[in-house]
């Protein structure tokens, strides 16, 4: 099971691991050993999430949300198998735990009637300064 936050806990259904070989530095190892580890969350179908959470989530996965509605998560950074689950890990509860915070409602703000005076003045100081910019003509 795999622990989110105190009321949110995945359970291992919903949740498949896939090993491979991984790229990079290694020697032997890279070419005998599979290490990189890709976890996959079915989180469109998972009962421990709410509808907007996962709207958030997917949103936030981006390339990672798959077409079926599941969340794949690519780890290879370690030359061992057990600390690249524990990073993939790792890292899709960090992304469903920003998937939690719903973001603030913005209010829509006016200028004051300062700040507009002041930008039209701003303005009108330097189109005079550009306007005598140029040739300057005998009288």
């Amino acid at each position: 099971m795999l622990h989110v936050t105190e009321t949110i806990a995945i359970q291992e259904w919903e949740l498949s691991e896939q090993f491979t070989r991984s790229q990079g530095p290694g020697g032997q190892n890279v070419n005998k050993v599979e290490t990189a580890v890709e976890l996959r969350f079915e989180a469109a179908t998972s009962p421990s999430l709410t509808d907007p959470v996962k709207r958030r989530l997917q949103r936030l996965a981006g390339r990672r949300w798959t077409q079926d509605g599941a969340v794949l998560i690519l780890s290879q950074e370690t030359r061992s198998q057990a600390r690249n689950r524990e990073l993939a890990r790792e890292r899709l509860a960090d992304l469903i735990r920003q998937a939690l915070v719903a973001p603030k409602r913005r209010i829509a703000t006016r200028p004051t009637l300062g700040s507009q005076r002041r930008r039209l003045k701003a303005k009108s100081v330097r189109g005079e300064v550009k306007s005598l910019r140029g040739k300057v003509e005998d009288e």
